[in-house]
């Protein structure tokens, strides 16, 4: 779970972090009367659980109350990657000195957390990190000892951080602990000419498996949230558990297990997945016909593979399961399909009987991802 920038700024002010007075307003007129009590002068911040809000036009700054009201009026209903902005933050602008880039994420891979830093922080951090990696410093946090005074100091003098910085450094890894976060990132922590560490912007992510334990942040289990890229919006509406990714070969499967494995095959014949759809053990008609639709929806997808192994749902309901879909969504992409395990001989029976022109069946998972790839890479 994503937190707004603004409920991340509270965060981290309840942490001892300093953040500058701001305030926040859905509505133009209420923009002007905030920027009043901030003393005039303000940067109006577009509220969305997305980055490159900057270079999109969502942050400007407003000289007075009656430009933050003009601002909020030209931001509030803003598209930005898909995000339609409702609310706008307000915020004190300040005389900055140096920026600076900090966050703590967690490293599956290495079973342990990641702090990573630069002395160059700002809207262009990932051409830094891309063209100058050493400019990023990755410090390995072992999260039994976390980060103290002396660890915060390893990391900031690694990054090039004045030393100053680490406090900073030390009250977010509280943050990360306490708030059951998964990423806690500050983008830019400044140093003002005055010599004070503010952090301008924050982002934050709650796992989703203690939601239940932050649920002032207006989402629960049983509750879906209602932001977020639109796609994985309409899948989280129609009970599926789906990941937008930047590819072109859309994947169902039943099981993440499977559908990691898919995802790696289908990378390793050349193509790139668009997304992870896990279908679980009930492949009935309307998940095939949700799945489906959500898949087809994305306009870089060129072509979908459905990779299930029969189980305790057998190939042949998932087979009457695609060919009802297949009824309710006009299919305008090759599809693969792989079955194997029980059933699967009835299962490509059915849909050899169905003989959509758009559907074909190949055995094994290696030859279907390859299939996959080759068409939506052609």
């Amino acid at each position: 779970m994503d937190l707004y920038e603004h409920q991340a700024r509270e965060l981290f002010k309840g942490y001892g972090i300093a953040v500058p007075d701001a305030a926040v307003v859905d509505h133009p007129r209420e923009a002007r009367h905030a920027a009043e009590l901030l003393g005039g002068r303000v940067v109006v911040k577009a509220q969305v659980k997305t980055g490159g809000r900057g270079k999109a036009g969502g942050v400007k700054l407003a000289a007075d109350p009656a430009a933050a009201e003009i601002t909020a009026r030209q931001i509030l209903g803003m598209d930005i990657k898909g995000h339609t902005v409702h609310r706008v933050m307000l915020a004190q602008p300040v005389d900055i000195q140096d920026e600076f880039y900090v966050s703590y994420v967690l490293d599956r891979a290495a079973g342990t957390f990641l702090a990573i830093a630069s002395a160059e922080g700002g809207m262009d951090i990932e051409e830094v990190a891309a063209t100058r990696p050493e400019a990023v410093a990755r410090i390995p946090v072992d999260p039994a000892e976390g980060v103290t005074e002396t660890k915060a100091a390893e990391i900031a003098a690694a990054a090039g951080l004045p030393p100053e910085a680490a406090d900073a450094l030390r009250r977010l890894w509280q943050v990360l602990v306490r708030e059951d976060a998964l990423l806690v990132e500050v983008n830019p922590l400044v140093r003002t000419v005055q010599g004070t560490i503010l952090a301008l912007d924050g982002k934050v992510t709650i796992d989703d498996n203690a939601v239940f334990r932050q649920a002032r942040w207006g989402e629960t289990p049983d509750a879906p949230s209602t932001e977020g890229d639109p796609l994985e919006v309409a899948a989280r509406a129609r009970g599926l558990n789906y990941v937008k990714l930047d590819g072109e070969v859309g994947i169902i499967g039943n099981g993440a297990g499977l559908v990691m494995s898919t995802l790696d095959v289908v990378a390793g014949r050349g193509a790139r997945p668009a997304n992870f759809l896990d279908i679980g053990g009930g492949a009935s008609a309307q998940v095939m016909a949700d799945g489906l639709d959500v898949i087809l929806s994305d306009p870089d997808v060129r072509a979908v593979l459905v990779n299930v192994f029969g189980g305790i749902t057998a190939c042949d309901a998932v087979a009457e399961g695609i060919v009802q879909a297949l009824a309710s969504v006009h299919l305008t992409k090759p599809l693969v399909v792989r079955l194997d395990g029980n059933n699967a001989a009835r299962g490509r029976a059915i849909l050899d009987a169905r003989a959509h022109p758009l559907v074909e069946q190949v055995t094994t998972m290696d030859g279907a991802a390859a299939r996959a790839a080759q068409l939506a890479t052609r």
